[in-house]
């Protein structure tokens, strides 16, 4: 009956028949695949999916939409979208923002070309349950030498009311030599208790010479156990500069891939993590540089409060033939409890002589030093300590491209060093 509720959720939407039997053929893979690889995680046991695909009721968690600036956006409220806006100048250059289905009909050869292009659905088991049972989601398309000055954002708020499977896929293309900003929000939204699953995919298709800043903040709620993956295709000369806060509250693995396929390709990546209680976050940044003097970056600082489990595990490959290519890494951790958990796991793997690799770990509390500097100028223990950490995570708030949202982030950190 799973597989019969699949194709009629296709039927139901219109669903050409490329994705129609691309579901199926993920769902027949599921069982045989084994789950993808988070090094020194356990999240084996968890309830990452329940083999359902439903769409969610209209919910009563709709934010306010009385004062907005007018750029371009999307917002999505469990499986519903709740509110889209395209200005009419970027409309008439032919710059696409709307709910997956909708843009199965205004872009049909694109998406049947770049969806799951960077990741196959047959790589592990998530990723194949994640084809089948996606259930919603956004696609944003960007022509050819378009350039969008303002910040491009897209808001997914998962229901805290809802059970529904929260299994969304975002796909990003963006043409050869666009500009782009991008902020997303993944939010749990309501005073609601339901436990739920998520599952989202995030792709981003940087075409020859694009150039897009991408800053995520993730916010979902402890009853959502989740799998984040977002994932970076990057052509000859094009960029990706990511900033990702990981800020949620339940058990989340994340997966943070690029893709340097072409020559002179770029991605930068800054990630903060902050995790409480008893919650655990296993994050995976991974580049993989395939073109020659392609450059990847990755920066990652995590704060532990209580008795929660971090671990970052950064990964750099570069591929036989990548010659001149670069692969940096930083990993680090700030431990405020002497129960909390953590692992910093640099690795490199290179096979190719002609090229540079480099990567740095630690993990360990705040300075003795730093603090008695703060407090001999008059602040408090407490006071000191949250500077200190606003100070740690600092590298990455800074590149979020909206005032409002950095305000948010320290607003979030702020909230979760009170509850101390």
């Amino acid at each position: 009956m799973t597989k019969e509720n699949i194709k009629l959720f296709s039927e139901m939407h219109a669903e050409p028949s490329w994705l129609a039997d691309l579901r199926q053929k993920a769902f027949d893979k599921i069982e045989s695949l084994e789950l993808p690889v988070i090094e020194r995680v356990k999240f084996h046991r968890w309830n990452l999916g329940d083999g359902t695909i439903t769409e969610s009721e209209p919910s009563a968690n709709v934010p306010d939409f009385t004062a907005i600036d007018n750029h371009l956006k999307l917002v999505q409220v469990g499986t519903q979208t709740v509110f889209e806006q395209t200005p009419v100048e970027l409309a008439e250059q032919g710059v696409v923002f709307t709910d997956f289905h909708s843009a199965l009909e205004e872009i049909p050869e694109l998406i049947e070309e770049f969806f799951m292009s960077s990741v196959k659905y047959d790589d592990d088991k998530l990723a194949a349950y994640h084809t089948a049972y996606f259930n919603s989601g956004a696609v944003l398309y960007i022509p050819d030498n378009v350039e969008i000055k303002e910040p491009i954002e897209g808001i997914f708020y998962q229901d805290s009311d809802s059970d529904v499977p929260f299994n969304k896929h975002i796909l990003i293309i963006a043409g050869k030599n666009s500009k782009i900003s991008y902020l997303e929000r993944l939010e749990s939204r309501g005073e609601g208790s339901a436990k739920a699953t998520a599952n989202i995919t995030v792709e981003v298709i940087a075409r020859s010479g694009a150039q897009v800043k991408f800053a995520a903040i993730d916010r979902l709620g402890e009853n959502v156990t989740a799998y984040i993956s977002r994932r970076g295709k990057l052509g000859n000369d094009a960029s990706i500069d990511w900033a990702i806060g990981v800020m949620n509250e339940g058990n989340v693995v994340a997966d943070f891939d690029s893709d340097l396929i072409g020559n002179g390709s770029h991605a930068d990546l800054k990630v903060v993590a902050l995790s409480s209680g008893r919650q655990v976050q296993g994050i995976d940044t991974r580049v993989t540089n395939y073109g020659c003097n392609s450059i990847g970056n990755i920066l990652q600082h995590g704060v532990i409060l209580e008795k929660a489990t971090l671990t970052f595990n950064g990964i750099g490959h570069i591929i036989k033939g990548a010659k001149g290519a670069d692969a940096q890494q930083e990993s680090r951790v700030l431990m405020l409890s002497d129960q909390a958990r953590s692992d910093a796991n640099p690795i490199l793997l290179i096979d190719e002589n002609d090229v540079t690799a480099g990567h740095a770990a630690s993990i360990g509390q705040v300075d003795p030093e730093d603090m008695y500097y703060l407090m001999s100028r008059g602040l408090d223990k407490a006071t000191a300590e949250r500077l200190v950490v606003r100070g740690f995570l600092g590298s990455v708030i800074v590149e979020i491209p909206v005032k409002e949202v950095r305000d948010e982030m320290i607003a979030t950190i702020e909230e979760k060093l009170s509850k101390r």
